[in-house]
């Protein structure tokens, strides 16, 4: 016998007409949810009020259907059949996956070093983000594989939450990376409910379980998630510095003589929104083995990338060897790496004060998208 489902109430019944209208015109979404994400990724300091509009509608789009999943199973139970169709529950949470992912992709895809971990994390977006508009396949996690299904709906709800808590509230990164967490466990757990129906203790136990092993798996993967709103916008190696000018200053090559007599200064500038006060670490290894970590706060709100520096003067025992510099926040999320080799021959670097401008989306001149204004100082 054929399952019987319930009736669609009747306030509910132009939905489904409706949703079939839509349908035709649903692979319009992606590429508009992708250039809102540009702009948002572009307005984070030139009209960050307009970016903070977007991310907050994103929110508000994830409330309304968390908000009307809870609600309608509430008042099922109660005899009330007020739940949206399953089609059109499904389409509205697949344009929401695609509007999240899509928004949040040109984020990644700017901030993520390629020869780290982190392409890793950016290439699960880029897959789940192509998944979203596959339609046969979205659909047969929605209906024949829901932890895979709840997986996907997890990583959206974690995503959006750490690309808009620092352009809506001014949050430091580890602390968005932490109420995205806290946010991605509470924003599944109707999907886990769905998942594990929980009814005795054991179920109750081990939903609660699988919230933990979550959140443990996204903090423990940390570093291998890139810091959304912040990125690397230039830097440079010198052996003096401009501390009135900000600017790196001087040419060296960097043989274990000068850098015993002189030391190094490094330079770095990082852009961030506006608003936000952040400690971060330039983290000096040499041969892969760190040597020092010196901290440094940073402000968003300049275009070019709020400019800092650190000038390390010791360097004793063995100088020789390749050299790299990370800048990380307090949570250990790479911003970006300078390079270098000390040496006594041609393959030393030569420090120069030359400041290197990123390839890719941080090296793209945003006056000439944007429109010409007045640049805020660090």
């Amino acid at each position: 016998m054929a399952e019987k489902h319930p009736a669609i109430p009747a306030k509910l019944a132009w939905l489904e007409p409706t949703v079939a209208r839509l349908r035709r015109y649903h692979w319009l979404w992606p590429p508009i949810a992708f250039v809102l994400g540009l702009l948002g990724f572009f307005l984070v300091n030139r009209q960050q009020w307009l970016g903070g509009v977007l991310a907050l509608g994103l929110v508000l789009t994830w409330v309304l259907l968390i908000v009307e999943s809870i609600a309608s199973k509430w008042l099922s139970r109660r005899g009330r059949n007020v739940a949206l169709p399953r089609a059109a529950a499904t389409f509205i949470a697949q344009m929401v996956h695609q509007e999240t992912l899509f928004f949040c992709l040109p984020f990644f895809l700017a901030t993520t070093i390629w020869t780290s971990g982190q392409a890793l994390f950016t290439g699960l977006l880029i897959a789940c983000s192509i998944l979203a508009i596959l339609d046969p396949v979205y659909f047969g996690l929605s209906n024949r594989h829901r932890w895979l299904y709840f997986l996907l709906h997890a990583l959206c709800v974690f995503v959006v939450m750490l690309v808009t808590l620092p352009i809506m509230l001014s949050l430091t990164t580890g602390e968005s990376l932490i109420l995205s967490i806290l946010a991605m466990m509470f924003f599944s757990l109707p999907s886990v409910i769905g998942l594990l129906k929980p009814a005795g203790i054991t179920r109750w136990l081990a939903m609660i379980g699988l919230l933990m092993v979550l959140g443990g798996t996204a903090w423990s993967a940390r570093t291998w998630i890139p810091p959304a709103t912040l990125w690397l916008s230039g830097s440079a190696l010198s052996p003096s510095f401009d501390t009135a000018a900000r600017q790196p200053r001087g040419s060296m090559t960097l043989t274990p003589q000068a850098l015993e007599s002189r030391g190094l200064f490094v330079y770095t500038a990082i852009r961030a929104p506006r608003g936000l006060r952040e400690k971060i670490y330039h983290v000096w290894r040499h041969d892969d083995a760190v040597v020092e970590r010196i901290a440094l706060v940073i402000r968003g709100g300049r275009d070019e990338g709020y400019r800092a520096w650190t000038h390390k003067q010791n360097f004793s025992g063995e100088v020789a060897g390749r050299w790299q510099v990370d800048v990380v926040t307090q949570t250990g999320q790479r911003i970006g790496s300078i390079r270098f080799t000390v040496s006594d021959d041609a393959s030393a670097t030569l420090a120069d004060g030359d400041i290197q401008r990123p390839p890719g989306i941080p090296g793209w001149n945003i006056r000439h998208l944007l429109g010409s204004g007045k640049e805020k100082g660090d």
